[in-house]
């Protein structure tokens, strides 16, 4: 806990600095409250309302889930499916990369239409949005494996099950994580897209209708909650790669980690 504190120590302080500046001009530019609120009266907005955050955010973190769950096994799937086939690779790998220069926010009124105010559309827009980084890192991660290993292996009469479960799989994993820790915090910017276009709740939801009462300082506590939302997917990640790739810890690192 101690060297977690010390690591961050820079970025609380910049953080605190950038607030007191933040704080400072706008009052003493007199800067109105709609336009941009200081960070003291976003803080105070943000415990007066926060069981009203908290509800929008269930929402927000429900569409996030699904569409990572969805976004994860579909592309997983499709970058084994890439490795195997060369066929398919040079079918479908081009019209994935180019499937990234279309903007997300165009897709998201589309889907409003195809499937109505309700989930669905926030999910698939999460779901796209972390398809690609899953796909592309997974599929380098099946290639970082020595062609020299797998010949010994097939030498020794191993399957391709057996290589994929013992060899490949296990040297994706580090690729696959660093897609995932892209890919949560990009889906909780899709959810907020999909919520920005067509919804009843979540806190996309909640920023448009505060930005029409010009309600700033919701906006900002909104976006606060959003943030909070995405370090907290993040760091389950982060703690869920630990555990599945302890091989890669240096020893010493685990040691001091019982220890505390």
């Amino acid at each position: 806990m101690v060297e977690s504190l010390k690591r961050y120590t820079g970025t609380l302080l910049t953080l605190m600095i950038a607030f007191a500046l933040w704080e400072a001009l706008v009052r003493l530019l007199h800067v109105p409250s709609y336009i941009l609120p200081p960070p003291s009266r976003i803080i105070s907005v943000f415990c007066t309302h926060f069981l009203l955050l908290l509800a929008h955010a269930g929402v927000t973190l429900i569409e996030v889930i699904l569409g990572m769950l969805f976004g994860v096994c579909g592309g997983f799937a499709l970058a084994i499916v890439i490795f195997y086939s060369r066929t398919l690779e040079n079918a479908i790998y081009p019209l994935i990369i180019a499937s990234q220069m279309i903007p997300v926010f165009a897709i998201a009124p589309l889907l409003v239409i195809w499937f109505g105010y309700g989930l669905w559309p926030k999910v698939t827009v999460a779901g796209l949005i972390v398809f690609f980084p899953i796909v592309v890192n997974t599929v380098d991660g099946l290639r970082s494996v020595n062609e020299e290993t797998i010949d010994v292996l097939r030498s020794l009469n191993a399957t391709r099950m057996q290589i994929f479960m013992h060899v490949r799989l296990p040297a994706s994993l580090p690729s696959l994580f660093s897609g995932l820790k892209v890919g949560v915090t990009l889906s909780v910017v899709g959810a907020t897209i999909g919520e920005w276009v067509g919804a009843k709740s979540g806190l996309g939801y909640l920023m448009i209708q505060s930005n029409a009462l010009l309600r700033t300082d919701v906006v900002f506590a909104a976006i606060l909650m959003l943030s909070l939302l995405g370090l907290l997917l993040f760091a389950l990640v982060r703690i869920i790669e630990r555990r599945f790739l302890r091989w890669r810890i240096p020893r010493n690192q685990i040691d001091r980690g019982r220890t505390k």
